[in-house]
């Protein structure tokens, strides 16, 4: 049969540029798509074999071989799979959007066998014609397995190809590349470098089924041809028995792909069946990257279709608060763009998301119960990133709760859960208290914690900054209010030791005057000055309001660019204290109060200070504190 000119279909011209040009982010990935077409060549030839056992084929030895000629300037990469008719070339090839694997597929479907699936990648019609990116004319060689005569199929990618029938083409397919010259500028590589195909099979079709096998060079004249060389280990840790596996291979994954030279705290294995499969094999690193918080950190996991890489880092697989988790995810069938590198929306996705999340949390669950020391390394590490979650992931918030775990003042160094908290709470306590601080130090120094030290009321001491909208967020704990000691009213008296309400008025009334006169003394600072039940030796303490943004939370949304208005908080005074009395005594006798208004400012600024604010203006502070100390001596 003579050779013959066809023109592509004008919407298969449009994509062929398209692809050309614009598709694909990188050229390198061109290997990977004839790997996978050769590689689901192979599985299709796999399956036919077995239904029908008569079929001429050989299936022996099925593999993948990769030439280089560097004088020519070709690239080949052959398969000894299924191959295709002079038919079936001119329909696939010839139409991009048309795809063997998917009418295979089809027809698999509607036989219902599901087994028959497994394996097969990809649209055959899609990923050949990358190779135009990097090569100026393509030739396929192509012979079905049972028939005696093959197809040669060649083009340039410019709206033609022509096709012709070949007496001695080899059972499957071979598609040979004539590259372009190497252009680096442009991410176009010198793709006859052996290391550069050793690279590219590595990254990329490192766990494919079928071995890729690649001849070396020769070093010298007169030399035999060496032996091939196998390109990909073909080991899907994944996909194997874990009795298979050992820990020293899953730890060589993990750094290989986590670039860490340390053993992962933790390995998971999950894998999902049903009507959409998958495999996933994570790890929970031992420390923190230093760049864990910055915003240039790359996150993600390994996302593999068929044990072919499509997306080295996919966000989407995880929640931003459990970026710091390696692995990879093998998935039998996804939503694929045209290039197969971006993802489709696809609920499939979510779905793994929604699994994988649970997984993670309930592995940092079973350490919590089974192993202290390796819970604690991974708190200890990644405890403060794991809380944005309460913030951010409404529907797994009780699930990190439960593995969360806090400083508090029940105990020096070791940590507690809010669920032991709970357990502790005295009798007549309703409510789960926390302040929020730099350090533990300052925290247990802070004024608001007196009257909680006197009663022995635990609270937890919290250091981090997200703690300040988490706990703000969250709520309650099994229907304990979470509060701050730092905020509303507080009350802690009980039966017995609660004053009179007598008395309590007669107190009101006593220092009435006091509390309205220092009001106007400090209303641009203040919206209220009150007597207080939480301090037993400092003489003032400020809160904010039950409804208000406390500093801390003010700067955190500032510093993000989110402009709050600044809210007045509320000064409170400790009856009991000389300094107060005095005060109040003062009050009452003196007329002339211009030097007690200074006193008043002092009061105020020592009571920001105490609680690691700054008094609006310093240097009036320090004038001020300086000239009482002149007079005291």
């Amino acid at each position: 049969m003579p050779t013959e000119t066809f023109e592509f279909q004008v919407e298969a011209r449009q994509l062929l540029q398209l692809m050309i040009h614009s598709v694909y982010s990188n050229k390198d990935v061109f290997l990977r798509e004839l790997v996978s077409n050769a590689s689901d060549a192979l599985d299709k030839l796999r399956l036919e074999k077995l239904w029908d056992d008569g079929l001429d084929a050989d299936v022996s030895d099925l593999h993948i071989d990769i030439d280089i000629d560097r004088e020519a300037r070709t690239l080949t990469v052959r398969d000894n799979g299924i191959g295709m008719s002079y038919e079936e070339v001119g329909r696939l090839i010839g139409t991009i959007a048309n795809s063997g694997t998917a009418q295979f597929l089809q027809e698999l479907r509607e036989a219902r066998d599901a087994a028959g699936e497994e394996g097969l990648i990809g649209q055959f019609g899609v990923g050949f014609y990358s190779g135009f990116m990097v090569a100026d004319e393509v030739t396929l060689l192509t012979r079905r397995a049972g028939e005696d005569r093959g197809t040669r199929w060649t083009s340039r990618g410019e709206g033609t190809y022509t096709l012709e029938t070949v007496d001695d083409a080899p059972q499957g397919t071979s598609v040979t590349l004539h590259l372009k010259p190497a252009d680096p500028e442009n991410q176009l590589h010198d793709y006859t470098s052996p290391w550069k195909i050793r690279e590219i099979i590595k990254r990329y079709s490192d766990f494919i089924t079928w071995p890729v096998r690649m001849v070396p060079e020769k070093t010298g004249d007169g030399e035999e041809t060496p032996e091939p060389e196998t390109l990909n280990s073909m080991k899907a840790l994944w996909a194997r028995p874990r009795d298979e596996v050992s820990d020293d291979e899953y730890h060589e994954l993990y750094k290989h792909i986590g670039h860490d030279w340390r053993d992962p705290l933790e390995t998971i294995r999950l894998q999902a069946e049903g009507t959409f499969e998958y495999q996933a094999l994570l790890f929970l690193p031992e420390h923190a990257p230093y760049d864990l918080f910055t915003r240039d950190f790359k996150r993600g996991l390994q996302l593999y279709v068929k044990r072919v890489l499509i997306m080295e880092e996919c966000e989407a697989l995880l929640p931003p608060y459990l970026r710091f988790v390696k692995g990879v995810v093998d998935a039998a069938d996804l939503s694929l763009n045209v290039s197969r590198e971006i993802l489709q929306q696809d609920r499939h996705i979510e779905m793994m998301r929604r699994r994988l999340t649970k997984k993670v949390l309930s592995t940092v669950k079973d350490l919590m119960a089974k192993d202290q020391d390796r819970y604690a390394t991974f708190w200890r590490e990644f405890g403060t990133v794991l809380k944005e979650g309460l913030v951010t992931d409404t529907e797994n918030r009780d699930a990190i709760l439960a593995v969360a775990s806090f400083a508090s003042t029940h105990h020096d160094t070791e940590p507690t859960t809010l669920k032991q908290y709970v357990e502790r709470m005295g009798e007549g306590q309703e409510d789960v208290y926390y302040l929020t601080g730099e350090s533990r130090q300052s925290i247990e120094s802070s004024p608001h914690m007196e009257a909680f030290r006197d009663r022995g009321i635990e609270v937890l001491l919290l250091t981090d900054p997200v703690d300040e909208v988490w706990a703000d967020a969250v709520g309650e704990y099994e229907g304990k209010k979470l509060r701050s000691v730092a905020k509303g009213r507080i009350d802690l008296g009980t039966e017995g030791e609660e004053e009179a309400d007598d008395e309590r008025e007669k107190r009101s009334e006593e220092y009435a005057g006091l509390l309205g006169w220092m009001k106007e003394q400090l209303d641009e600072e203040i919206k209220e000055v009150r007597l207080s039940s939480r301090l037993t030796v400092s003489p003032a303490c400020v809160v904010s309001d039950a409804n208000d943004l406390t500093p801390a939370l003010e700067n955190m949304y500032r510093s993000m660019g989110q402009e709050v208005p600044r809210a007045k908080r509320i000064l409170e005074l400790n009856p009991d204290h000389q300094l107060v009395k005095g005060l109040n005594q003062a009050y009452k006798e003196r007329e002339d109060r211009t030097e007690l208004a200074g006193t008043v400012e002092l009061l105020h600024g020592l009571a920001v200070l105490a609680e690691g604010g700054q008094p609006k203006e310093p240097a009036r502070f320090v004038k001020l504190m300086a000239d009482r100390m002149e007079r005291a001596l």
